[in-house]
């Protein structure tokens, strides 16, 4: 009788165990699955994503092939959309990331809206006013201006643009000028006549950076390859540079116009050749012309 009661438990035991371990197996095969569909659903939701990245690309591509001369703005916003497709395509396929990717991409649709609408009606009043080009250049650049304001106001790019903080300059120009006695200056192209060089540029808009004194190195490099001007240097991380003159000026996160004059030692006269203008902020070049003096 007892073996038999012993018997009917080890039974009874053996039954309970055989339901938890199906009943463990079962919720394991569950939580697999789950696993799976899930990780399926976020690399779907990832593949969404650089679809609509690639499409915004392909707009850009678009409306910079429809530009009869390379619009560096464009090239430019280009260049950060690509940006963030190669830092999607290697990041790491979980929620925090993903949603990460899908506000700079709202962000950047937005940014995008107003700069090809921006764009094209840049392209409708340049046909416009082609015939009177010295008119309209003042507009052209301010247009321009505007543009490039537009695309260093994006803040949800700041993972992937690791240089959006700084200030960027645009128009950049340089010419000799002849200065009177009552202070107003006259361009030439005469070396001989010329008593400075005029450096002028625009800096640009940028929210990222604080308001209050920023400064600039202008650098003038004349024929004989020698810096003008303090012919001072100054080291950006590894690189020295000799520089013409530092423009220091108060920034109140606007665009501000900025000309600056660079003279020789006295009795020394500018010589004849070409003349090469160079911009540097705190970590790089920004910008570069040339001119040629008679």
């Amino acid at each position: 009788m007892e073996d038999k009661k012993n018997s009917s438990g080890l039974k009874i035991a053996l039954g309970i165990a055989i339901v938890l371990f199906l009943g463990t197996a079962f919720y394991t095969m569950n939580l697999y699955k789950k696993s799976n569909d899930d990780k399926k659903e976020l690399v779907a939701q990832k593949q969404l994503v650089m679809n609509d990245l690639n499409a915004m690309a392909k707009q850009y591509d678009e409306a910079i092939s429809e530009n009869d001369v390379a619009n560096n703005n464009l090239i430019e916003a280009r260049a950060r959309i690509q940006g963030l497709i190669d830092s999607l395509s290697i990041s790491e396929t979980n929620v925090k990331s993903l949603w990460r990717y899908k506000q700079k991409y709202v962000s950047l649709q937005k940014e995008m809206d107003a700069i090809l609408a921006q764009n094209d009606s840049l392209r409708i009043e340049n046909s416009y006013l082609a015939t009177s080009l010295d008119s309209t250049r003042v507009r052209l650049e301010q247009r321009t201006v505007f543009t490039d304001s537009l695309l260093v106001q994006n803040n949800a790019l700041a993972e992937v643009v690791e240089n959006a903080s700084i200030l960027n300059t645009l128009d950049l120009k340089g010419s000799g000028v002849i200065e009177r006695t009552s202070g107003k200056v006259i361009p030439t192209e005469r070396a001989r006549r010329a008593d400075k060089i005029r450096v002028c540029f625009t800096v640009a808009k940028n929210t990222l950076v604080q308001a209050g004194d920023q400064e600039l190195y202008v650098q003038v490099i004349g024929p004989d390859n020698n810096t003008l001007g303090l012919n001072e240097q100054v080291q950006f991380g590894q690189e020295i540079i000799n520089y013409s003159i530092i423009s220091k000026f108060n920034y109140e996160v606007a665009n501000l116009n900025i000309c600056e004059f660079v003279a020789l030692n006295e009795g020394e006269d500018f010589e004849k050749g070409r003349y090469v203008v160079k911009v540097y902020n705190t970590k790089n070049l920004v910008s570069t012309t040339e001119f040629t003096l008679k």
